[in-house]
């Protein structure tokens, strides 16, 4: 069976791109096709694959080009990608992966791990939220052709799949199918350790944008005065830095290593954002450290949230999505006592090696279900 799998971008790290990894661990010699490819800016783990990228790889030299460069170009460019051959389609997307130009004959799998925000959720984004008259407009106008686009290029599927039971929902609104399996995605458990001495200090781990939320927990630090160190970049860094106290750390560009040693050391990670799902608690967890969490959407699919015994959870939660809800969250936290050993055990659930094993199960089986698609074959 030949595979190709298919991923929006590699120009970042990120848990989509995780996912992506493990897919090739399910599927080691499949080829990845992607809009953009930046060896240095995503997972180095991606060199030992072979990746096509589009044209568009002459164009975005960074995130911030791709960007500003996606309407109307990057819609081109993976339409234009031709992905011919192969037995197998896998396609991990949130906007423009499913826009590929693939063999009829080919049984194609989509994973989303949400439906396009821009397309299908505008307010999550700052620019949308702050245009005012004919900039309105022309969102409004670009969102309108961009929701028929994704709309129209989802039904190539033959088979979706989804993280949670949420974000399967969305997917059967946006894209009017009945059927989404649910494969959660994976932590990589044996990287992340305990540790028997943590220190002061509470981490937070996420990409700097603005539906992110870190500026929630900014200001809640700032109030607090307890130790934060906040890992990630993005394009909302520089304004996130300029409002934080002395107590807040910014940090990027770190080793798995180094990642790896501030959440076996943290407190607790700090998760104020609405997330499809979220890998960081997760990673948190297999390093047998709790989180405390804005209490919607994924983070109840990952989390055994505190109600009456510490001992046997692995989360706090926060009901409103403001600073005095998350402080006094952490302060409860303060009283409290977690059991790492508890906490890791219970990330194992969702090791790499479920995850590989659910969807080589479930892309085989289908495929073994529909031999008349099959054009040709190669053991993988």
């Amino acid at each position: 069976m030949k595979v190709a799998i298919v991923h929006d971008e590699l120009m970042r790290r990120g848990g989509a791109e995780q996912v992506v990894l493990t897919m090739l661990k399910a599927f080691p010699n499949a080829d990845v096709f992607t809009l953009a490819y930046d060896p240095n800016g995503t997972y180095p783990e991606f060199k030992q694959f072979h990746i096509t990228a589009s044209w568009f790889q002459r164009l975005a030299v960074n995130v911030k080009t791709m960007h500003t460069l996606y309407f109307p170009f990057a819609i081109w460019a993976m339409k234009s990608l031709k992905v011919n051959n192969y037995d197998v389609v896998i396609i991990s997307n949130t906007h423009c992966a499913k826009y590929v130009n693939i063999d009829p004959a080919s049984k194609v799998f989509i994973y989303t791990y949400t439906p396009f925000r821009l397309a299908w959720n505008p307010e999550s984004y700052t620019q949308y939220i702050n245009a005012h008259g004919i900039k309105r407009w022309v969102f409004d106008y670009v969102i309108k052709y961009l929701k028929k686009v994704d709309a129209r290029e989802a039904q190539k599927g033959d088979y979706y799949l989804g993280m949670t039971e949420e974000t399967s929902e969305r997917i059967r609104k946006a894209y009017k199918v009945s059927d989404v399996m649910i494969i959660r995605p994976d932590v990589k458990c044996r990287f992340f350790s305990i540790s028997d001495k943590p220190k002061e200090y509470f981490l937070l781990v996420s990409r700097l944008e603005y539906y992110k939320k870190a500026d929630l927990a900014i200001k809640a630090f700032n109030k607090l005065g307890y130790k934060l160190i906040i890992v990630g970049n993005g394009t909302k860094a520089e304004e996130l830095k300029a409002m934080s106290n002395d107590n807040i750390e910014f940090k990027k560009g770190l080793s798995n290593e180094e990642l790896a040693d501030l959440y076996a050391n943290c407190k607790a990670l700090i998760f104020p954002q609405h997330e499809d799902y979220g890998i960081t608690p997760l990673e948190a967890n297999a390093s047998g450290r709790p989180v405390i969490a804005y209490g919607v959407g994924g983070i109840k699919a990952t989390m055994i949230p505190y109600k009456d015994d510490s001992l046997k959870s692995t989360a706090i939660f926060f009901n409103e999505q403001t600073v005095k809800s998350l402080c006094r969250a952490i302060e409860k936290f303060e009283q409290l006592e977690f059991d790492p050993l508890f906490i890791k055990n219970h990330a194992e659930k969702f090791d790499e090696e479920v995850f590989i094993s659910e969807i080589k199960e479930f892309v085989n089986k289908k495929y073994k279900e529909t031999p008349d698609k099959k054009v040709v074959t190669e053991a993988f």
